[in-house]
Parts: structure tokens; C-alpha cells; sequence
């Protein structure tokens, strides 16, 4: 079995040829990526598929979707012992100058305290500056 399938069958998802090559891709990536980016990636593709593979993947927990304020929502890989509790979510960083969304997974969000009768669903903290190699 490869490590590709391995890491499906892991998190409950039924290894396909297209998810396999979606996983692959997405692996690469040191950015998060938008599902237009992510099709441009294929000579032929059926966006469609492309964005109910992805939603599998969110679905499972394979990946984390990312509204850096764009307008397009982008997507990366959780880590392996990731749940998409709370607790497990991090700082994204959006790089004004070059346009690309960071994970910074050892920045974690603040704790939250929220008024009585108010239940926390999800966060999504972006920072935006200037990313290290557009500093330079």
C-alpha cells in the first residue's frame, strides 16, 4: 500500500486516483492553495470533482479550509494528529506583496472567553503583513 493511500484509508476516505493525485498536490504545497489553484494543477479536470474531493478531505479532517479574506477560500494539510477542535487551530499569516496564505501551526489562537450561553464553532485568526522572502 503506498503512504499516499495509507494516509486516505487513515482518515476514513476511500482512496481514489483523483484523490490520491489531489492529496499529492496538496502535500507539495509550503502555501495554502485555492481551488482554482489547485485546478490549474491539472491539464484536464472536472472542478466539480475537484471541489467535492476537497470537501471530503474538510469533511475528515485531512485538511482546513482558510478565509484570508481574498474572497477565495484556501485550503491545506492538518497535521496528522489534528481534529479541527478549537484548540487545534493556528495563526494563518497573508502576505500582502506575494498574495500567499502561510499556516503558522506553532502559533496557536488565543484562548477565547465568551460570554455566557455563547458556544465556540470554529476560529479563524489571519495576520497580514509581509511573508520572510518578501522581506528580503
Amino acid at each position: 500500500m503506498k503512504n499516499t493511500e495509507a494516509k486516505l484509508i487513515n482518515r476514513d476516505i476511500r482512496p481514489t486516483a483523483m484523490r490520491e493525485l489531489v492529496f499529492d498536490i496538496l502535500t507539495e504545497q509550503t502555501v495554502a492553495i485555492s481551488l482554482s489553484d489547485l485546478e490549474q494543477k491539472f491539464q484536464k479536470s472536472d472542478k466539480v470533482t475537484l471541489y467535492r474531493t476537497l470537501k471530503t478531505f474538510e469533511e475528515k479532517k485531512l485538511i482546513h479550509s482558510i478565509d484570508d479574506g481574498t474572497g477565495a477560500v484556501k485550503y491545506a494539510l492538518c497535521k496528522e494528529t489534528c481534529q479541527c477542535h478549537p484548540e487545534d487551530l493556528h495563526v494563518h499569516f497573508f502576505c500582502l506583496t506575494c498574495q500567499h496564505t502561510f499556516c503558522l501551526n506553532d502559533i496557536p489562537i488565543p484562548s477565547i472567553d465568551l460570554p455566557v450561553n455563547f458556544r465556540l464553532k470554529t476560529i479563524n485568526m489571519v495576520v497580514k503583513g509581509v511573508c520572510a522572502s518578501c522581506n528580503d
